[in-house]
């Protein structure tokens, strides 16, 4: 006899049940139009009356504001660490005018993607920046909206004016104070621009020099950023002493520029999106480039691990969805591009995409709701290497704090 377990038994004349497939229109939605990253800037202008904004986000007017965007801070990560952040946790009863409710950015729940919303106040179906990396419909290749490689005009891709520059022609004082690196980057032309960017290498120069500006005018709208506690929980992971440790420093920031609030002033502390860290294992990470079944009549695969964009090749997109949904339907939201777009995957439901945005989203789009991520292990080495993810709708990743302190 051998001594190996025995197998699972079924009746005789039974099978067992196929997994259920998840639903695409079930999938927890971006909160568009009411308490998305989306709906911030715009109801902070307009209640700095700037003409012909409006939001269905409601806060309290503040003559000077400040937004401070903590990227990776999700609020689930957030809530779970107040001995990391003191000061933060003491705000979380602040969050969306004292509900203690997050806003949720926008699908997927990426950095481009979000910084694009919170600045042109648009969802990802009208900005254009629908994820990581998209397929560009003029030439037929991946556009990595992150690094902008290839490169492509910026505002041929987001024509769009920024709540920023809107701000700025309506006479409020704007700018942006965040990584010299940053300054010229093509994103944050087309989603950061509008009065001045001031460059600061460091978190406690950034503060200080954000209270400055706050303060130099009667209206002030002011962004300052933050990237380290993304980049250590890719690296490291959210269970990391490393990301812990960053935790600690961005709550000293945070409390550092609250305190220095000139009157009639409000800071907002947000996040771009959460993360998760996902085992590496065959059965959490499923690799791309090995399976035949996922790559069987794909062109291009965009996107990231835990919301992948996938491109088939003329004539096989009905193919291509129902395999990825057949093979991965019981742990990711599977749809056809029209299907999530209707859904309200990037915009509300019924309200469509821009025409130019339409092919950029993939014929199939899969987003995880398990503890699940397709990697690409030969074209995407290093992202496939990184131990925290982020990109799809689960509440660790999409929901964000809304943190209010004013003065």
């Amino acid at each position: 006899m051998s001594g190996s377990a025995p197998g699972p038994v079924t009746p005789a004349g039974s099978a067992w049940p196929e997994p259920e497939v998840l639903d695409p229109r079930a999938a927890p939605l971006p909160r568009y139009g009411s308490a998305s990253l989306a709906d911030l800037l715009p109801a902070v202008t307009a209640g700095q009356e700037v003409p012909g904004i409006t939001s269905g986000l409601a806060l309290a007017p503040a003559d000077r504001v400040c937004v401070f965007l903590i990227d990776g801070l999700g609020w689930e990560l957030l809530r779970a660490h107040p001995a990391e952040a003191p000061f933060l946790t003491t705000l979380l009863s602040s969050s969306l005018n004292g509900t203690g409710a997050p806003l949720t950015a926008g699908f997927p729940s990426t950095t481009a993607t979000s910084l694009a919303s919170v600045g042109t106040g648009l969802p990802p179906g009208a900005h254009g920046l629908p994820g990581y990396t998209v397929a560009d419909p003029a030439t037929g290749h991946l556009m990595n909206q992150l690094r902008w490689q290839p490169w492509t005009d910026p505002h041929i891709w987001q024509p769009y004016p920024t709540v920023f520059q809107r701000a700025d022609a309506a006479g409020v004082h704007t700018c942006q104070v965040s990584a010299p690196t940053f300054a010229e980057t093509p994103l944050t032309k087309v989603a950061l621009s509008g009065g001045t960017f001031h460059g600061r290498l460091s978190g406690e120069e950034r503060m200080d020099f954000a209270a400055e500006q706050l303060a130099a005018g009667d209206r002030s709208l002011v962004y300052t950023y933050y990237s380290e506690v993304d980049g250590k929980g890719h690296r490291f992971g959210v269970d990391s002493r490393e990301w812990r440790d960053q935790l600690r420093y961005v709550d000293r920031l945070a409390q550092r520029l609250a305190e220095q609030l000139p009157p009639r002033a409000a800071l907002y502390v947000t996040a771009d999106h959460g993360m998760i860290d996902i085992p590496f294992d065959p059965e959490s990470r499923i690799d791309f480039d090995e399976d035949w079944e996922l790559r069987a009549g794909v062109a291009l695969l965009g996107g990231e691990g835990r919301a992948r964009h996938v491109y088939a090749v003329p004539g096989a997109a009905g193919d291509v969805l129902a395999v990825w949904r057949e093979v991965l339907g019981d742990r990711m939201w599977v749809a056809g591009r029209d299907e999530a777009i209707e859904a309200g995957w990037f915009g509300r439901p019924g309200d469509g995409v821009d025409e130019r945005v339409h092919r950029r989203i993939g014929d199939v789009v899969a987003a995880a709701a398990a503890d699940v991520a397709i990697v690409a292990s030969e074209t995407e080495p290093k992202e496939s290497a990184m131990v925290g993810l982020h990109g799809s709708m689960t509440p660790v990743e999409q929901l964000v704090p809304l943190l209010e302190v004013r003065s």
